[in-house]
């Protein structure tokens, strides 16, 4: 080797062993690796992320009889809950959610809606009339009781003596009237149309809260934003309406000869086993209900029923057209895909495409994920945005093409969360709203070929606002959230988050097993943040705590950076570094100088030691560029320093 020689590779030699030792040996990030939050298994919650030996959740059971008046748009009727207490202590009460109750000038969600209003604004000329309310222990000798608390939007309801633990059951029953808001929160409510008014029920009847082994009895107020945390058991309900309503609701009718003449039970009949629309009611019948209705004055009483589920909502009026069209399980079951909507709504490039949606959603979800286990799903078009129930929709009665695909597919998707993996939406909103975004992005590709399509893994759209000073983390409580924050917070972030954790960190493969296994382990269970953590962990195989303590529970950004490519020896090596507050494994995209290509991935590892890392690659090619992640899918901040050569360190 010639002085000259020596000289060029002793400075080459000295500018990388500065990188290797700041690389290497200054900085530790364990604390980034460790776990964030108790995530140790109890009796109750195993560590595996399953429910454990002894886990119970308890049930109400509800039998329901309302009549509608549609001259004073009021609701009222009766309801028996038959409660089961399975939790390990006597309960001497139990919370019920009076939701009516937020349409009151004095509610706490009327008191703390800006003066200039928002989504969840609504009427303040309502609330619940309770009368003749009795609660008992179903055992011989009990003495029945009257006695109630009513505060905003909860009930407290006590009995003679407690209920017993570990499967002690009560009766509750009371009367119930309340004026349907025009204006229901954007989750329920009346549209006037042209042949009449259409009564989207919802939060409707006095619903139990849950007692868990998290906090006991959940009984945040119903304020805005934050949504239902209920549980399970068998609905049976009737609702009587004028003669020339048509009612759809959640679960199965029960009475079809009852209330529906021979030729539109023919058409039932012929819709459950069509792959393609039929007309229930035809538009140009509407208004004629000698046509499909068996009688032609007074009232009709409609009978529903619903098993093992968390909620149900209905919808009357005597302006829907309604068509329907079978759903094939992959069990080889049946169930029925029906909409129903004004004439407003019609025509092949709005509503009239709806079961049409609506069957192809149900189907792709039960293959893919989990099978639908409801009867029916029922799209009903409203002067609503979208919001869910079992087996029931509440869309924009305005929307067309795309929207109402994305709407549809979004609100049938949250059938399987949070309706069959029961989250506390009113605290973790982002783990049903985030992961029924997230499994959206999947239903939107495959159908019709992507017709409509999906954007979800176009990350870097929403850089501006994960580099806003005003962002939150996806763990803020939905009415806590600022407004403006909420779509990213409980929608994108964490469906982004899933989408890399399942075509960037983890694969395909590996992901699919893990978050299968999370909705059969907790189907119709009440999982806890932890429990998906730990399962997602122990079925994949990974330590991800670095992932959901920076991404779930932090507001810090990707940035990750080629720095330079340097020579050594026969080999090249790569300098890394990461920028940003979340680590991430290192996707590399390499490009020969005889134009070839190969990708490689360093695990996140590599940042245990500090933020930057020196790659050794070995090979005779020599490289000609580097690039991070070359798909394009992490929301990485600063793209100017995910390649080399750039101008920025030329």
């Amino acid at each position: 080797m010639t002085s000259t020689s020596f000289r060029k590779w002793m400075a080459v030699l000295l500018l990388f062993s500065v990188s290797w030792a700041s690389a290497q040996v200054t900085e530790n990030n364990q604390d980034d690796f460790d776990d964030f939050m108790y995530k140790r298994g109890s009796a109750y919650r195993s560590a595996s992320g399953i429910p454990g030996p002894d886990y119970w959740q308890n049930r109400a059971d509800y039998s329901l009889e309302v009549s509608l008046d549609e001259d004073e748009h009021l609701l009222a009727g009766k309801v028996q809950i038959s409660y089961t207490n399975n939790s390990p202590e006597p309960l001497p009460f139990i919370w019920i959610h009076l939701e009516q109750n937020r349409f009151t000038a004095d509610s706490r969600g009327t008191l703390t809606t800006p003066i200039s209003g928002n989504r969840y604004s609504g009427d303040t000329d309502g609330g619940y009339t309770i009368r003749n309310l009795r609660s008992q222990l179903d055992k011989r000798g009990s003495e029945p009781n009257s006695i109630y608390l009513i505060n905003d939007t909860r009930m407290q309801v006590f009995f003679s003596e407690p209920i017993p633990a570990k499967g002690g059951k009560a009766t509750v029953s009371m009367d119930f009237e309340f004026k349907i808001p025009q204006k229901g929160m954007d989750r329920m409510g009346r549209l006037a149309v042209e042949d009449g008014t259409i009564y989207a029920l919802a939060q409707w009847y006095p619903r139990v809260a849950v007692f868990d082994d998290v906090v006991g009895w959940n009984i945040e107020p119903y304020l805005g934003a934050g949504e239902f945390y209920l549980g399970y058991g068998d609905f049976d309900y009737k609702v009587t309406v004028p003669y020339d309503h048509i009612v759809v609701g959640s679960g199965a009718l029960q009475n079809p000869k009852e209330v529906l003449n021979k030729e539109l039970q023919e058409r039932m009949d012929l819709a459950a086993s069509s792959d393609t629309t039929v007309y229930l009611v035809r538009p140009e019948e509407v208004l004629k209900p000698a046509l499909t209705r068996p009688k032609q004055e007074g009232t009709l009483t409609w009978h529903f029923r619903i098993e093992n589920a968390r909620d149900v909502a209905f919808a009357s009026s005597r302006a829907f057209i309604w068509d329907a069209a079978a759903i094939r399980l992959p069990s080889g079951s049946m169930a029925m895909a029906q909409s129903v909507y004004p004439q407003e709504s019609d025509g092949e490039e709005a509503w009239g495409r709806s079961t049409e949606y609506s069957k192809a959603s149900i189907e792709h979800y039960s293959q893919k994920w989990y099978e639908y286990p409801y009867p029916v799903a029922v799209n009903v078009a409203a002067d609503i945005n979208g919001m869910e129930y079992p087996g029931l929709n509440f869309c924009s009665y305005k929307s067309r093409e795309g929207s109402l695909w994305g709407v549809t597919d979004h609100e049938f998707g949250h059938n399987w969360f949070p309706m069959i993996v029961g989250t506390n939406e009113r605290r973790y909103a982002w783990m049903d709203e985030g992961f029924n975004t997230f499994i959206n992005h999947y239903s939107s590709e495959a159908f019709n070929n992507g017709e409509y399509g999906s954007n979800l893994d176009q990350t870097r759209r929403y850089l501006g606002w994960l580099t806003s000073e005003e962002r939150e983390g996806i763990d803020t409580y939905p009415d806590v959230a600022n407004t403006a924050n909420l779509g990213m917070i409980a929608y994108m972030k964490p469906a982004m988050g899933l989408l890399m954790l399942r075509e960037y960190i983890l694969g395909e493969e590996r992901f699919d097993n893990a978050f299968t296994a999370y909705i059969e382990a907790w189907a119709y269970k009440h999982p806890q943040p932890s429990d998906f953590f730990n399962i997602m962990e122990n079925v994949a195989g990974e330590n991800l705590s670095w992932f959901w303590k920076s991404w779930f529970y932090g507001t810090g950004n990707i940035d990750l950076a080629v720095e330079r490519v340097v020579s050594y020896g026969n080999d090249q090596v790569i300098i890394l570094a990461n920028k940003g507050e979340v680590p991430m494994p290192v996707k590399l995209g390499l490009t020969y100088e005889d134009g070839s290509q190969e990708s490689l991935m360093l695990p996140v590892e590599i940042w245990q030691r500090g933020d930057r890392w020196n790659y050794r690659h070995q090979g005779a090619k020599k490289l000609t560029k580097v690039e991070i992640d070359p798909d394009k899918l992490l929301p990485d901040i600063n793209i100017a320093n995910d390649s080399w050569p750039t101008a920025i360190y030329e």
